[in-house]
C-alpha cells in the first residue's frame, strides 16, 4: 500500500478485523504482513529507522484467525527472535524488510458460500514497552502459491 500504519510505542498492542467474501473452493493461507522500523526516503535511497524498535524480542506476539464454519489458526512469534525453531538467523535480516508472518491454513468447501474470517495479532503483556513496528496488510492467498520470506 501507499500508506501504513505505524507504532511508535505502546503498552498494550492489539489489531483486529473481519470480512466476508465468497471464496473459489480451496486451501487459503492468511498472513499479516510486517516490517520492524520505519521506512523513509532521503535523497532518492530507501533507508529503514530502527530507532523505535524495542520490545518484539520480550514476548510472543500472538496471531490468531476464525472461519465461520468453525476453523481456526494460531501461531505465536517473537517478532525478533533469532532463534526460530531452533534455526539461527542473523536478527538484520528480520528489521527493516517486509515479513509474512504465517497464521494458518483454512478450506473452502462451498464456493457459492461466502466465508467470513476474523482475525487478530495481539502482545497485550503491559511489563514492557514496545514500538517500532510497521503494518502493511493482511494477506489471504492460495496455499499452492507460497510466500516469500514467510516466517
Amino acid at each position: 500500500f501507499r500508506e501504513v500504519a505505524y507504532l511508535q510505542q505502546i503498552w498494550w498492542f492489539e489489531v483486529d478485523g473481519e470480512l466476508e467474501f465468497q471464496f473459489p473452493a480451496g486451501t487459503y493461507s492468511l498472513y499479516f504482513r510486517i516490517q520492524l522500523g520505519r521506512a523513509s526516503k532521503r535523497f532518492g535511497w530507501r533507508y529503514c529507522n530502527f530507532d523505535h524498535v524495542h520490545g518484539w524480542d520480550l514476548k510472543p506476539v500472538k496471531f490468531e484467525f476464525s472461519t465461520s464454519d468453525g476453523q481456526r489458526g494460531q501461531t505465536q512469534r517473537c517478532l525478533e527472535d533469532p532463534d526460530k525453531d531452533g534455526k539461527s538467523v542473523d536478527a538484520s535480516t528480520i528489521r527493516g524488510n517486509w515479513t509474512d508472518y504465517h497464521v494458518g491454513d483454512f478450506i473452502v468447501h462451498d464456493s457459492n458460500t461466502p466465508t467470513k474470517i476474523k482475525y487478530s495479532m495481539m502482545q497485550i503483556d503491559c511489563t514492557h514497552t514496545k514500538g517500532g513496528l510497521c503494518l502493511d496488510s493482511v494477506l489471504i492467498i492460495p496455499a499452492a502459491v507460497g510466500r516469500r520470506k514467510v516466517s
